[in-house]
C-alpha cells in the first residue's frame, strides 16, 4: 500500500478507549469511526510485543515531559505492517488528565524494533495469565501442610510436586479456555471498562499476541499435559487423582464454555471457583500423598476457596456492562456494582470465621494468626472498596484482594505445618 500523506489524529481515555478518530486515521488504519470510537482500544493498532515492551514508558514520558515522539510499527485492519512516527501527548480537562492524543505520520517502510527476551517471556505470562497462579498454588501448600502437620503422613515429594504442577497446568488451561470463550461469546469485545492486569481477561487476542486458533491450541496443550500427569499419578497412587482432576477441569472449563457456562448462572460460577480453588485442591493433594480421601482435608481448603472467590468478585466490577451485554450473569451483574461491597464482605467474613472455627475444632491455636490477619487486613480492603467501588481507584482493592488471599492462605499452611 502506498504511504499515507495525511496524518492520523486519535485521542483516547486513560483506559485506551478511542474517543476521537480523524479522517486520516481512517485512511491509515483502515477502520471506520463507527468501528473504533467507544469500542476499540488504541492497542489494536500495534503489534502486541511492542505494546508490552514500550507503551508504559512512552505514556509515562509523555505525562512527565508533556510529549513523547518515537518511531514504531503499526498494523492496518487488513493485517499489513507499516512504520510510523508518532507524537504522544496527555490530554486534560479542568486540570485533570483524561487521556492521550496520538498524532501519527506514516514512514516509507517498517521500523526495525528489537524485541527483548524478557518481553517474549512476558507475552506468555499475559497469554496464560500466569501471575494468578497463586490462587491455585497456595491451596496446594495447605494440602501438603495438612497432610504432614495434622495427618502426620509421609510426603512423597516427587508425587507432591508433580501434583502441584498438574494443578498449575489445569489452572492455566482454564484461564486460556476462558479467554477463548469470552472472545467467541463477544464478551471481551463488549467490555470497554477494565483495569489492566486485574480484570477484563488477558486481552492477548486483542493485542495480537496470539490468534483465536492459537489460543485454543495452547489451552488444549496445557489440558493434555495436566491429564498426562493425572494418568501417571492415578497409576502410582490411585484412580481418585483422575476423578478429582476431572472435577476441577469441569469447574474451570465450563466456567465460560457453552452450553453450561457457569458464569452466566447467577452464582454457580462463583460457587464452582470457591470449590475448585480451595477445598478440591487440598482434598486432592491429601489423596496424592496418602491414597486416601479425607473430609477434613476438604474443610481446611474452604477459607482459601472463599478468598479466591473474592478475587473474582472484585474483578467483575469494572466488567459489568460488557458481561451483562453478553449474558455473563454473575453475581455482580445480577445485583449491581454496589452489591460487590456486601458480597465481598460476606465471603471474607465467612472465610475468616471458618478459619477460626477450624482453630477451635482441631485445637490449632496457630490458626488464629491467619484469622486475625484476615480481620485486620480484610477490614482495610473492605473499607477502601466501599469508598471507591465506582471509581478507577478501586484497582488498589483489586490488588490487595489478591494479596489478602496469598497472605492468609500461606499463614494457614504455616500454622498447619508447625
Amino acid at each position: 500500500m502506498a504511504t499515507t500523506l495525511e496524518k492520523s489524529v486519535i485521542t483516547c481515555d486513560l483506559e485506551g478507549i478511542i474517543e476521537t478518530y480523524s479522517a486520516g486515521a481512517e485512511v491509515m488504519f483502515g477502520y471506520s469511526p463507527s468501528e473504533t470510537v467507544g469500542k476499540l482500544r488504541v492497542s489494536v493498532f500495534s503489534p502486541g510485543e511492542i505494546v508490552l515492551q514500550n507503551l508504559s514508558t512512552w505514556l509515562g514520558t509523555a505525562v512527565k515531559e508533556g510529549e513523547y515522539v518515537t518511531e514504531t510499527n503499526f498494523v492496518r485492519k487488513n493485517g499489513e505492517l507499516f512504520g510510523a512516527r508518532i507524537r504522544i501527548t496527555p490530554t486534560f480537562k479542568a486540570g485533570q488528565q483524561i487521556g492521550f492524543c496520538g498524532i501519527t505520520e506514516e514512514l516509507p517502510a517498517p521500523v526495525d524494533i528489537a524485541i527483548k527476551g524478557s518481553t517474549k517471556m512476558i507475552r506468555w505470562l499475559v497469554i496464560t495469565r500466569a501471575p494468578f497462579l497463586t490462587a491455585a498454588i497456595t491451596p496446594v501448600f495447605i494440602g501438603i501442610a495438612f497432610s504432614a502437620g495434622v495427618a502426620h503422613a509421609a510426603i512423597n515429594w516427587v508425587n507432591a510436586l508433580l501434583a502441584m504442577f498438574g494443578v498449575m497446568m489445569l489452572h492455566l488451561a482454564s484461564n486460556v479456555f476462558n479467554d477463548y470463550f469470552d472472545v467467541m461469546s463477544g464478551t471481551d469485545q463488549a467490555n470497554t471498562k477494565y483495569f489492566v492486569q486485574y480484570s477484563g481477561g488477558s486481552r492477548a487476542i486483542e493485542m495480537r499476541l496470539i490468534d483465536l486458533k492459537g489460543t485454543r491450541s495452547v489451552a488444549v496443550s496445557l489440558m493434555l499435559l495436566a491429564f498426562a500427569i493425572g494418568v501417571y499419578l492415578s497409576i502410582v497412587v490411585g484412580q481418585g487423582v483422575l476423578i478429582i482432576g476431572i472435577i476441577g477441569l469441569i469447574c474451570g472449563f465450563f466456567y465460560t464454555a457453552p452450553p453450561v457456562r457457569l458464569v452466566a448462572r447467577r452464582g454457580l460460577g462463583e460457587l464452582a471457583i470457591s470449590i475448585a480453588f480451595g477445598p478440591l485442591i487440598t482434598f486432592g493433594m491429601y489423596y496424592v500423598i496418602t491414597g486416601l480421601y479425607s473430609w477434613e482435608a476438604f474443610l481446611f481448603g474452604i477459607p482459601a476457596g472463599l478468598l479466591t472467590t473474592n478475587i473474582l468478585v472484585i474483578n467483575q466490577v469494572p466488567d459489568v456492562e460488557g458481561d451483562a451485554a453478553t449474558g455473563k450473569n454473575h453475581l455482580i451483574v445480577t445485583f449491581g456494582k454496589k452489591s460487590a461491597v456486601w458480597i465481598w464482605g460476606a465471603v471474607w467474613l465467612a472465610a475468616t470465621a471458618f478459619t477460626g472455627s477450624l482453630a477451635l475444632a482441631y485445637n490449632k491455636p496457630l490458626l488464629w494468626v491467619p484469622a486475625i490477619v484476615s480481620v485486620v487486613y480484610g477490614t482495610w480492603v473492605w473499607t477502601y472498596m466501599r469508598k471507591h467501588i465506582l471509581e478507577r481507584t478501586l484497582v488498589k482493592a483489586n490488588v490487595n484482594t489478591i494479596y489478602l488471599q496469598i497472605v492468609v492462605t500461606v499463614l494457614v499452611a504455616i500454622a498447619l505445618a508447625l
